[in-house]
């Protein structure tokens, strides 16, 4: 896919901090997952979750999330 942006837009940002804008907005708006912005992005999801803290954006971490991730530990501690 090929974005065009508008001159004034494209000179405030550099190719390598263009997918990572677009990543995170897309994460904000809740439209792909945290692995998904991380692989737009072309960074790790922990460099990702870096990038989140600098600019104060929270994680989607519900219930749901934290009852799977339990799941989880569950299992492993179980083996």
């Amino acid at each position: 896919m090929q974005l065009t942006l508008p001159q004034s837009v494209e000179v405030l940002l550099s190719p390598q901090s263009a997918p990572l804008h677009l990543a995170i907005g897309l994460f904000v708006t809740e439209e792909v997952t945290l692995g998904q912005a991380a692989e737009i992005a072309g960074i790790s999801q922990t460099a990702f979750l870096k990038e989140l803290g600098l600019r104060r954006i929270p994680i989607h971490y519900g219930r749901a999330e934290l009852e799977e991730d339990l799941r989880v530990v569950a299992s492993i501690a179980g083996q």
